[in-house]
């Protein structure tokens, strides 16, 4: 049995498409995603064990987005670019695989970074004694289905501080964490 670890799994589309769509109404610009090396170091500070980051790419196109897979490379994600036909879902086809692959390493936590319920099955099948799971994303827009596993959910803006400047959301807060400061800047 090895040391125990960290996989951190990384839906980029997913994130990059709640951020678009649902928050900003375009696309993001790189200034407003996510800093992916703080995702893996509060990954590492809050398990304290290593981590491993699997940043899952669609490269249906034929084509890498070079630059990028360097910049993740360099924060120590390993980059999975996959390509299939039109109709797949090939970034989530990637994830629910490497997921039910983690059921035979039982030295293996996972923190997902995903507001998407169709990772649900496999999350629940990796539940279980020992294992520690925990999801990645913006409270507000993770599928109920997700946050109804009762796995701990880390906001990435909240928790894991994965952005330079504050998100235009609009949520509710709990009084106890209900800072005015926020709202007078």
């Amino acid at each position: 049995m090895g040391e125990r670890r960290t996989f951190v799994l990384v839906d980029g589309e997913n994130i990059d498409a709640t951020l678009g769509n649902s928050l900003l109404g375009r696309r993001p610009a790189p200034e407003e995603r996510p800093r992916w090396e703080r995702v893996t170091s509060f990954a590492e500070r809050t398990w304290g064990q290593p981590v491993t980051g699997l940043f899952f790419l669609n490269a249906t196109s034929g084509s890498l987005p070079t630059s990028f897979v360097q910049a993740l490379l360099a924060m120590g994600y390993r980059p999975v670019p996959l390509s299939g036909g039109p109709d797949e879902k090939v970034v989530d086809l990637g994830i629910q695989r490497t997921l039910e692959a983690l059921l035979g390493h039982e030295d293996a936590d996972v923190m997902l970074a995903s507001h998407d319920a169709d990772f649900v099955p496999q999350l629940s099948a990796l539940a279980g004694e020992g294992r520690r799971l925990g999801v990645l994303a913006l409270r507000e827009y993770t599928s109920t289905q997700l946050t109804g596993l009762g796995i701990p959910l880390f906001d990435l803006e909240d928790d894991v501080h994965a952005f330079n400047q504050p998100l235009p959301r609009v949520r509710i807060i709990p009084i106890d964490e209900f800072d005015p400061e926020r709202f007078l800047r």
